[in-house]
């Protein structure tokens, strides 16, 4: 199963080269680009561990490719890594632009577990499969 999240994520894994036009297009428009990594990525889980630190002065993609490099040697093919880019302006303030970069050989999916309530209330809910393994063993 094809995790499934962020800009261009239907689409086939982007190359180092499409990586480095898309961080210099958040550059250009002045957004802060960092580098996270998850080996937990269940939809809610929104707090990923960062790389480093936010690369606020970066003005050249290749220093930010730099960085994902050194992040794929650490954690290469047991986590998801992706990249954000966070736009300061006043008004904004939030993620302009985020995508999974890298992600593990193995990806075992989500399970969909029904939970009945009061009456006929029926509730869904996601659990990663990933989870069923301690962290830092589930890729």
């Amino acid at each position: 199963m094809r995790i499934t999240q962020g800009t261009f994520s239907f689409l086939p894994d982007l190359t180092d080269d499409q990586i480095t036009r898309q961080i210099a297009y958040c550059q250009r428009n002045g957004w802060a680009v960092n580098i996270e990594f998850t080996d937990d990525p269940h939809p809610r889980n929104t707090y990923w561990e960062m790389w480093g630190q936010p690369m606020f002065d970066f003005k050249d993609p290749a220093a930010v490719l730099y960085e994902l490099k050194e992040c794929r040697k650490v954690h290469k093919d047991r986590s998801y890594i992706r990249v954000s880019a966070f736009d300061a302006t006043a008004g904004w303030e939030s993620v302009r632009l985020s995508f999974i970069a890298d992600r593990p050989l193995e990806e075992p999916g989500f399970a969909l577990q029904r939970q009945e309530g009061d009456g006929r209330s029926i509730r869904y809910t996601t659990r990663a499969y990933a989870t069923d393994k301690p962290a830092g063993d589930r890729y």
